[in-house]
Parts: C-alpha cells; sequence; structure tokens
C-alpha cells in the first residue's frame, strides 16, 4: 500500500492509501466531493522489510476483512484442564 496525496482547491492536501499503481488522477474529496488533484506519492516498502515485520504486516492487513475465529477465552485453559496448583494453595483441599 502506498500513501498516495490529493489537494482539494476548497480543503486542501490529504492521504488517500491505495495499492501500488492504482491511484487515479483524481479523487474525490472526503469533505466536499469534488475532484481532488493527485500530488505525489510515498516510495513503497517493498525490499527492506525483515522477515518478522513483514509478516506481521500481513496478518494486520488481512485481519481488517478476515478476523481469526476465536473459540474460546485467551488466558484460559482448555476446557477439562487445570492450571498447574500454586506451591502457596498445594496443601488446601480441591472441591
Amino acid at each position: 500500500m502506498i500513501v498516495y496525496q490529493f489537494g482539494c482547491p476548497d480543503h486542501g492536501p490529504f492521504d488517500v492509501r491505495l495499492p501500488l499503481g492504482s491511484a487515479p488522477a483524481r479523487h474525490p474529496c472526503p469533505d466536499c466531493g469534488l475532484g481532488a488533484v493527485r500530488r505525489w506519492s510515498t516510495t513503497p516498502l517493498v525490499g527492506d522489510a525483515r522477515a518478522r515485520r513483514t509478516a506481521v504486516l500481513d496478518h494486520c492487513e488481512r485481519s481488517r476483512t478476515e478476523p481469526e475465529v476465536v473459540h474460546r477465552l485467551p488466558g484460559r485453559p482448555a476446557h477439562g484442564r487445570r492450571p498447574a496448583p500454586s506451591p502457596a494453595t498445594a496443601h488446601l483441599p480441591r472441591p
């Protein structure tokens, strides 16, 4: 994704994130809807990203439209398992 900047004659500059090469010459202004002219874009981060960072960015991007399905609350043990007893409470009777 690249950040393209467009300039509206009435409301000034605004940024739009679009895939590489897909930005039109004009984009509707979010305030008034008039066609704003494309000014510039950022350089894409394609080759200098580390594998872990790229994986995290891909996961975040994918979770926008395809969230993961959760089957249980995080941090709770699965059904049928009990957490290991604490040494401080190990001598107490169990229900």
